[in-house]
């Protein structure tokens, strides 16, 4: 029996809107990063690239439940001496509250030279208007 390898076409990628507002981050990352790996399709390989391009909208208000606001530490590290930062995610939801869903999301995803092909097509915007409204987007329940 021979194994069954889909065959995608970039054309069969679709659009779709998630809207961040009052949702979990971590319960919105996994819907995320299964779209944009084509998890929810049933031609769904995992060495096969067959994911849809994704757009979240309301970033800064996605929430964080208990106290993981004021808790919660990203670390990031230069490669120097003193060179780690500890930044807490209220800090970083202040700055860039784009890269908490990012962070997120990537995090999720293999780690490999497919991760991040698949992050090109992750598109994130803090407030409710995007430019990508020519691709019509399918909003996301």
């Amino acid at each position: 029996m021979k194994t069954f390898i889909p065959e995608i076409n970039v054309k069969d990628r679709s659009w779709l809107l998630f809207d961040a507002n009052g949702k979990t981050l971590g319960r919105l990352a996994v819907r995320i990063a299964n779209a944009l790996r084509g998890k929810n399709k049933p031609i769904f390989a995992p060495q096969i690239d067959a994911g849809d391009f994704v757009v979240v909208i309301n970033a800064e208000k996605v929430v964080l439940t208990g106290k993981k606001e004021d808790q919660k530490i990203y670390q990031r590290y230069s490669g120097f001496r003193s060179g780690q930062q500890r930044i807490p995610a209220h800090v970083i939801r202040e700055r860039h509250p784009d890269r908490l869903i990012v962070q997120a999301v990537k995090r999720m995803l293999p780690k490999n030279n497919t991760a991040r092909k698949i992050m090109t097509r992750l598109k994130i915007y803090a407030g409710d208007k995007h430019p990508h409204v020519a691709q019509k987007p399918r909003q996301v329940v």
